[in-house]
């Protein structure tokens, strides 16, 4: 690598010369081969057990492709439900990294060490003292930003660099057309609002009243839904923390030392608390952050008017963060904001507001609350905060050594009688009803432990103390009742809201065919939805990438954009509710608008494209050397993998 660093090939962009038009016989070539059917075979599985798939006679393995997953995944909590499909997406990855070494020695395409070189001059210009290139620091560099050994992070870098150039071959014809933006534009401002009749089985249900023979019946038909799981119910003895905070008294030599152990939690920055209108310029064009310092300075000179600077914030800010709270920064330290904000913040008098300020990301308009000189409180401004902490912390240990003798006295014996346990450690005794394994035990509360506990006990044992929230509590099982088949009593009431629940959403259906035959009849839409006690809603004018709320999206309604005023829908269904709506009104996209907006909408659409076009040239790449047998995936080896 330090050879290659001090070298620069004139021929680096050797490969720009490789035509698209090979890259488009790949994707044409797979095309033809996946439309014929029978052409393309499942892949075939290699012989050794601890390859996991094999690309152009190069293995992979199971444990490479596990440390890979281990790497991604270090320091996060993946959800076990999750953990299969990372391991495919990691396998796929690496399958098709592979796949583009093999098409680029098939291309001639590759990263030569000069490029190499340069990339890693860019990513790491520190590795550099005054134009030199230092082995050792560069090594330190790459553990220390990126946690791989140097070897590691070189082959990340030349597998990026290698799919970066045939994403350029592959995407360098993608264009959009003035067309494909007008579409864009008007999809994305066309507008229009609507009158609406939505149909819930939810307001139906309660409507629904099944005589006892329906119900019954229904009952026989789902009987096998209806299963009473064993309940237990149970006695304990709980070590109340409530009880024990509110005996709970903390000495003042014990704040005190409190406060000297952790004097630096109470030391206070130089602190501003501010306010902010932001006016964002980033990657707005010259012409367009004019026009925005323009408007900047408008409501600039509002807010040093008198104008409520609050109100200003909410209206015109585009801080996300703290537009709905009136420019709210909150109390601000040195170090935590960009200089050219932090140098006018903490400059400006309390109560005043400040010219226009433009940062990296764009123009501020701030006022100051007020200034907090640094400092330490004293004891006696931290006291009442100290208080519950010290007492917290006392009862906490209390609890965890009583708990100590609790555990000690049950190993000595788990059959002991629960009340003289009670009165030996003055723990309050009580009872749970009968609850199966789902279902909160009483005001023990609801956690696993708990529950785990009351169903291993056999009667007449004692569970070791299990911390709850509440405290510390012994359990013994009372009363046991074996799971078995419901009767239609005890479980009346699910059984008829199970009813209410399928029925209503058959009744909402007719109720909406009613509606539609009334409307075709001739009848007015509100009217006739007023006579079958609907309520009629008129939507806020929303475009195909909005959406009508309780409703659906714009495109949900995107059926909706090619009606005309006044006409109105066929009866459709919306989830488990059903919709008729009326075209209220209809607004053309403003033409004036395009020209605004044509920028940042080819952007998208290419982008859009671009990666359209890759993902159709992955899978050509991956379907044509499959089908020439240099893909071969070990389905048993995949299934360890996935389910590990």
């Amino acid at each position: 690598m330090l050879k290659s660093i001090q070298q620069r090939d004139l021929d680096r962009n050797r490969w720009i010369k490789i035509t698209m038009t090979v890259i488009l016989v790949i994707i044409c070539t797979s095309m033809v081969v996946t439309l014929v059917p029978g052409l393309v075979g499942g892949a075939v599985g290699t012989t050794n057990p601890d390859t996991i798939a094999s690309v152009g006679g190069q293995d992979i393995s199971l444990d490479r492709v596990q440390q890979q997953l281990n790497q991604l995944t270090q320091n996060q909590a993946v959800p076990a439900m999750l953990k299969g499909l990372y391991a495919r997406q990691v396998l796929d990855q690496m399958v098709f990294q592979s796949a583009l070494y093999v098409e680029a020695d098939r291309l001639g395409v590759s990263v030569t060490p000069e490029e190499e070189a340069e990339r890693i001059k860019q990513i790491l210009p520190t590795a550099w003292a005054g134009g030199v290139w230092q082995k050792d620091l560069y090594a330190n560099e790459v553990q220390t930003r990126t946690g791989m050994a140097v070897d590691q992070f070189e082959k990340a870098l030349r597998d990026q660099m290698l799919t970066d150039k045939f994403r350029q071959l592959v995407t360098a014809g993608v264009s959009v057309g003035s067309q494909e933006i007008q579409q864009e534009f008007r999809r994305r401002n066309e507008k229009i609002k609507i009158e609406y009749a939505l149909v819930k089985p939810t307001d139906l249900a309660s409507s629904i009243h099944p005589s006892d023979a329906d119900l019954s019946a229904y009952f026989a038909k789902n009987i096998g839904k209806y299963q009473v799981p064993e309940k237990r119910s149970a006695r304990y003895a709980l070590l109340d923390l409530t009880k024990l905070r509110s005996n709970a008294q903390v000495s003042d030599d014990a704040l005190r030392a409190y406060y000297k152990e952790n004097i630096d939690q109470y030391k206070v920055q130089n602190r501003v608390h501010a306010e902010h209108i932001l006016f964002k310029t980033v990657g707005k064009t010259d012409a367009e952050v004019a026009e925005i310092r323009k408007k900047a300075e408008e409501v600039q000179k509002q807010a040093k008017s008198g104008a409520n600077f609050e109100d200003l914030a909410k209206k015109n800010s585009e801080d996300d963060g703290s537009k709905a709270k009136g420019g709210d920064l909150g109390w601000i330290v040195e170090g935590q904001t960009v200089p050219q904000f932090q140098q006018v913040a903490f400059s400006l008098p309390k109560g005043t507001v400040s010219d226009i300020v433009k940062t990296e990301y764009g123009f501020h308009i701030i006022k100051v609350l007020d200034h907090e000189t640094a400092h330490t409180k004293n004891f006696e401004e931290v006291r009442d905060q100290i208080v519950p902490i010290v007492a917290d912390t006392k009862v906490t240990d209390e609890a965890n050594d009583i708990s100590n003798q609790m555990a000690a006295a049950v190993r000595q014996s788990d059959r002991q009688p629960l009340d003289d346990l009670a009165k030996k450690f003055n723990l309050e005794v009580g009872e749970t009803g009968p609850v199966s394994v789902t279902e909160p035990v009483g005001k023990l509360g609801n956690s696993t432990d708990l529950h785990e506990a009351l169903f291993e006990l056999r009667q007449g044992e004692l569970s070791q103390p299990l911390h709850l929230d509440s405290g510390y509590a012994i359990l013994t099982v009372k009363n046991i009742l074996p799971a078995h088949q419901a009767a239609l009593t005890e479980v009346h009431d699910q059984v008829l809201a199970d009813y209410q629940k399928e029925k209503s959403v058959d009744l909402a259906h007719s109720r909406a065919d009613e509606l539609a035959k009334l409307i075709q009849g001739g009848q007015a839409f509100d009217k006739a939805a007023k006579s079958l006690g609907i309520e009629v809603k008129t939507s806020e004018s929303f475009a195909r990438n909005g959406s009508v709320p309780d409703v659906g999206t714009g495109q949900q309604l995107d059926a909706a954009f090619n009606m005309p005023v006044g006409q109105v829908s066929k009866a459709s269904q919306m989830g488990t509710n059903w919709l008729l709506y009326r075209i209220a009104e209809h607004t053309a996209a403003n033409q004036d608008d395009l020209a605004k907006q044509s920028k940042d909408i080819e952007q998208q659409l290419l982008q859009s494209k671009q990666e359209a076009a890759f993902a159709a040239f992955r899978t050509a790449l991956e379907d044509r050397l499959k089908k020439e047998g240099k893909i071969t995936i070990n389905d048993d080896a995949v299934k360890r993998l996935t389910s590990s």
